[in-house]
């Protein structure tokens, strides 16, 4: 039987897993994989500049991709600078792998340079925390893991890899590939459908609610045979963004999330039924859009409900969400239609005021929010894939910016978690055929892109094809208005004191900078223009944000 090293075993089996892009920091206790990943000719290793951003890249590739992303870090503080990153992944359903390196198991149990239980720490922000302990073990660990973390609900998953362990020998080789993906679900109980339709057909404001799980190609093209054949008005929550096709935006009635004050919000509290596809609490607490705990729902997932007050489904259906909707489009003999009605086409109306707002034509003076996204939506194709940094920026981009492609307008949801916007655009480039061929557009604040910055070294040395916008208003500004709608005034938030522009050119990418109203549009064009990693400095006013919080009178509720 022939052997080899367990670092080769590991790698070997990513690359039978369909990994072809790996992330990582090296170190000495995983120098031995990093040794035998520069040997492999298909998997491209990415040296990043700080392992939390390594995460965030391996889950950007699970996000886009469906198949899970791979970070390295080497023991002690880079396995536990990969925590937020984890989290995230997990918390937001994106298949990931952290491979992390630890002492030899001689010194395990001593205090030694970089000793750490690095599982321990690792443990609750994945789906599984597991060691290898032994060289045989390894291949079906890594198994396991990659397992773990496709299946549904996805998440990530952490493997702990002595030093001593990755330099020794294994009779045990990569598994082939068609084990590393898990079985697909089935259908629910046809009893528990044909109920679910049955109360579909009798509902008189039946709507469609999309959540996260229901972001993926396969449901998304499932869940536009629904529309198609039964048209329903639907809401979208912000990770759920593209799911609405462009021929079917006439039933949509927008994204929500974060503060219960939407067109979307306004529809969920009218109906009798809604229809809940994929949707996790995580994305937007049910006791916010739900607040008497009244609305009456048929909940559509791989797993059971987080049920409770403000959440109790009058049915699960549970299984392959696809095969599940399937079953709705071939029996369901009508369904209510009242995208004609003249409620739907109130909320339609209110949904598309923004656009004739004043603040959206300005001509001059700082950047109004919606000016910017009405001037950026036309020069960005369908295709074009979009990463949004959390603060002020996310909110006004998942409410107002058109997506109507799957998994292109990609934002930090269930955790909120700053700094993704760079290194998620880095993942997007790479994971391109062939890599950085299309421009990938990245947005972020002022204090959210300073969380990773660093990682502008990494996309140009990679010659990534990546517009990023900072909207600069030298503050945490998503603190800062809900701090002064609190306590009269901000405390904490102050920023300030970069040249962005320098800074990019620093790096090496091409800086811009947006003082005026009257700039906007031809530096946008000329920065998306631009072959390579551009960022602009866009000076931004924030003196509306919040109205983003605002609150509805009791009168638009009813």
């Amino acid at each position: 039987m022939s052997e080899d090293s367990v670092a080769s075993i590991i790698v070997n089996s990513l690359y039978n897993a369909g990994i072809r892009i790996v992330f990582g920091i090296p170190g000495a206790k995983v120098d031995a994989i990093f040794d035998c990943l520069q040997d492999h000719p298909e998997i491209k290793l990415i040296v990043c500049r700080h392992e939390q951003n390594a995460a965030f890249m391996a889950a950007a590739v699970g996000r886009i991709t469906g198949i899970p992303g791979v970070c390295i870090a080497t023991s002690g503080p880079g396995a536990s600078n990969l925590a937020t990153g984890l989290v995230t992944a997990t918390t937001e359903g994106d298949p990931v792998l952290a491979l992390i390196g630890s002492v030899p198991r001689l010194q395990n149990t001593k205090r030694t340079h970089q000793s750490m239980k690095a599982l321990d720490i690792l443990g609750p922000t994945t789906k599984a925390a597991i060691p290898i302990d032994v060289e045989d073990q390894a291949a079906e660990v890594i198994l396991s893991a990659l397992r773990t973390a496709y299946l549904s609900p996805q998440g990530a998953t952490v493997v702990s890899i002595p030093a001593d362990i990755a330099k020794e020998k294994s009779k045990i080789l990569a598994f082939e590939s068609h084990a590393f993906t898990p079985p697909m679900y089935g259908a629910a109980p046809l009893e528990t459908l044909d109920s679910a339709i049955a109360m579909i057909e009798k509902a008189e404001l039946p709507v469609l609610f999309l959540g996260m799980r229901a972001s993926s190609p396969r449901v998304v093209a499932m869940v536009r045979q629904l529309l198609t054949k039964f048209p329903m008005p639907t809401v979208e929550t912000f990770q759920a963004a593209g799911a609405v096709s462009k021929e079917l935006a006439h039933l949509f009635a927008g994204r929500v999330g974060l503060f219960r004050n939407q067109v979307g919000d306004k529809l969920l509290a009218k109906s009798d039924l809604i229809i809940a596809v994929g949707y996790d609490p995580v994305e937007y607490d049910a006791n916010v859009w739900n607040p008497d705990g009244s609305r009456k729902i048929i909940h559509i997932d791989y797993t059971p409900a987080d049920y409770g007050t403000y959440y109790h489904p009058v049915s699960e259906v549970l299984g392959s969400i696809v095969q599940n909707l399937y079953h709705f489009v071939q029996n369901l003999k009508s369904v209510n239609d009242t995208t004609s009605s003249p409620l739907s086409k109130q909320l339609s109306a209110e949904y598309l005021a923004w656009q004739d707002s004043p603040l959206t034509k300005r001509t001059s003076g700082l950047i109004q929010p919606l000016h910017f996204i009405s001037t950026l939506q036309p020069l960005v194709s369908p295709t074009t894939i979009v990463t949004c940094d959390v603060g002020t920026v996310y909110i006004y981009m998942m409410r107002y910016f058109f997506s109507y492609e799957p998994r292109t307008l990609l934002c930090s949801n269930g955790q909120q978690t700053l700094g993704v916007g760079m290194p998620w655009a880095i993942a997007a480039s790479l994971t391109q055929s062939p890599p950085c061929s299309q421009k990938v557009i990245s947005l972020s604040g002022d204090g959210g892109f300073m969380f990773s910055a660093q990682e502008l070294s990494t996309a140009v040395q990679q010659r990534c094809n990546i517009t990023h916008f900072i909207w600069n208003d030298e503050a945490f500004n998503m603190v800062q208005f809900q701090e002064e709608m609190k306590y009269g005034r901000g405390s904490g938030v102050s920023l300030g004191g970069v040249d962005f522009v320098k800074l990019a050119e620093a790096f090496g990418a091409r800086g811009f900078r947006i003082s005026d109203a009257s700039e906007l549009k031809s530096v946008m064009e000329e920065a998306l223009a631009f072959e390579g990693v551009s960022i602009v400095d866009v000076r931004v006013d924030y003196s509306q944000s919040q109205e983003l919080a605002g609150v509805i009178s009791e009168s638009e509720w009813n």
